[in-house]
């Protein structure tokens, strides 16, 4: 279980444990570092095997928010949230209030927005109690689902990996092995097979298959453990993390692997092994932040030009992080740590000089919660 050990060894803040038996909800929030501002991640609804297993995700995913967050020059730290329970099931209003109320204890040290099995709808139940929520629906002020500007970055790190690797970023007659045809998935391969790129795909929810197979035409659908096995140019994991194992990493037939998913190597170790093997790594949490780039502008004005300007910046951070990993001699992974760990240390460094509190600093709240 949790120890202090384990929270010094990464580095949280905090984290909190919050029930309400009237609705059977059971919610975890990590708070990992809030040295660039209040941190903000995305709530998950997941029916976890044990505790033990929410606890060390809700732990991988908060610290994976502080760099995301980092890396994109986002005045953000970094937190992330698991709500362990059925989505299918044990979803309800009532769940999403108490949790919104909830939230509202942490005094905006903790900002939520969506993440897997977690839609607008229930983002709006907990906008109700609290104003530390982004995601909202655009009638409220808010962006609406961030799942099209996760897409769009991801597929500008992709156009970036093939540049690095072929000297050319289209995707035009490139094939990818796509995992995971929830929302974002969906729309990274309309974006794929819009820049002319065969598909292959795979998902383990039917209604995810029906949906991509009509939104992306001629896609051709393979197992959930085929989808390794298949010979691509990219690999793009877009459904949960540490897809590259050791049971997997040697069937990957791909020279990128660039997608969506968090936490998509099992362990480090597995970024020296791509590199081992020639393979070229675009980090997770370098190019899924479009999704968080979009909500994070939702408190000085939200606009559509403004997200998509913001989230086409990752094709040059990406190409960036890779001139530092050529420069360096170091795996990408380690060289997108670098860039995050550097801007961290700064503005640590600049902190403790004026002996400010900075980690008090919230954004500024709507005038009022809806309802």
């Amino acid at each position: 279980m949790i120890s202090f050990e384990k929270l010094y060894s990464e580095g949280h803040e905090e984290v909190v444990f919050f029930s309400d038996p009237t609705c059977n909800l059971k919610a975890i929030v990590a708070i990992h570092d809030t040295t660039l501002g209040p941190a903000l991640g995305g709530t998950r609804m997941w029916p976890y095997a044990s505790e033990e297993e929410a606890i060390t995700d809700v732990l991988r995913l908060s610290k994976g928010m502080t760099y995301k967050n980092s890396v994109s020059g986002l005045n953000l730290g970094g937190g992330k949230a698991v709500i362990i329970g059925d989505p299918k099931k044990d979803k309800s209003e009532a769940l999403f209030r108490s949790y919104g109320s909830f939230l509202e204890t942490l005094n905006g040290r903790y900002i939520t927005a969506e993440d897997v099995n977690i839609g607008v709808e229930d983002i709006e139940h907990i906008f109700t109690e609290t104003n530390n929520v982004v995601g909202v629906a655009k009638t409220h002020g808010g962006s609406g689902n961030p799942s099209p500007y996760t897409a769009r970055g991801v597929f500008r790190g992709i156009e970036a990996s093939l540049t690095k690797v072929f000297g050319d970023r289209s995707v035009k007659g490139k094939v990818v092995a796509l995992q995971g045809a929830g929302c974002v998935g969906t729309h990274l391969g309309e974006l794929l097979y819009e820049g002319g790129a065969k598909v292959y795909f795979t998902d383990i929810n039917e209604e995810n298959i029906a949906r991509f197979k009509e939104a992306v035409p001629h896609a051709e659908l393979v197992g959930v453990e085929e989808i390794y096995d298949v010979p691509c140019d990219v690999y793009a994991p877009c459904a949960l993390g540490a897809t590259v194992n050791d049971n997997t990493i040697d069937r990957l037939k791909c020279k990128i692997v660039a997608g969506a998913a968090n936490n998509q190597l099992a362990e480090k170790r597995h970024g020296d092994i791509l590199r081992e093997k020639g393979m070229l790594y675009a980090p997770d949490y370098l190019i899924n932040a479009g999704g968080v780039m979009n909500v994070s502008i939702e408190f000085e004005g939200w606009s559509d030009d403004k997200a998509t300007r913001m989230v086409d910046t990752i094709f040059d951070k990406t190409m960036e992080v890779f001139k530092i990993s050529e420069d360096q001699n170091i795996p990408v992974y380690r060289a997108t740590d670098v860039l995050a760990e550097a801007r961290l240390e700064a503005i640590k460094k600049i902190q403790g000089r004026f002996m400010g509190d900075m980690k008090s600093h919230r954004f500024p709240g709507r005038k009022n919660r809806r309802g």
